[in-house]
């Protein structure tokens, strides 16, 4: 499929290689705020459709390409929620389901309990952490996304992380 042009005078958008570098990263993320791998698929296509159809409004002088994206990710899943005003389960990963090793089997137990531990965070909180690990983004970045100055991401992200602790050790 070959895109059209960026206008004149634009910084074209590799916008192919944007969604094939960020595709996981942006369903791992809206996974996290539905919770629900359904919902985080259309979700996630949604997105994608939406910055190709605002790729020419794209402009790195306002951030990177990752945060723009995620911030279109972002806006999306919260519209989600906004239409359900509920949030479901998420779905246990397929290769979560068996272990062959003792090495699976600790990481499957970790990710069970991170799982469970981000499910009793409030949303924002859980966002936080889904933006900075799933999404990869950096504090200028989740600032940016977040619409606050990068000291205030960075403070926020800390208190979520630390409360997420706080719920793994209560639950060890």
């Amino acid at each position: 499929m070959t895109l059209p042009a960026a206008p004149a005078g634009k910084l074209a958008l590799d916008f192919e290689a944007l969604y094939r570098a960020a595709r996981d990263d942006v369903f791992a993320y809206v996974a996290t705020l539905l919770r629900d791998r359904g919902a985080a698929e259309d979700v996630t296509a949604l997105a994608f459709e939406r910055a190709f159809r605002k790729r020419t409004s794209f402009d790195a002088r306002r951030g990177s390409e990752r945060a723009w994206l995620f911030g279109i990710a972002r806006n999306a899943a919260l519209d989600e929620l906004r239409k359900r005003k509920r949030t479901a389960q998420l779905a246990i990963d397929p290769e979560d389901m068996g272990a062959a090793t003792d090495d699976e089997a600790d990481r499957t137990l970790r990710r069970a309990a991170v799982r469970a531990a981000l499910a009793e965070l409030p949303p924002r909180e859980r966002e936080l952490i889904a933006l900075k690990f799933h999404a990869g983004l950096d504090n200028a970045e989740l600032a940016a996304v977040l619409g606050v100055s990068v000291s205030n991401a960075g403070t926020r992200l800390h208190r979520a992380l630390t409360k997420l602790r706080e719920i793994l050790d209560d639950q060890s």
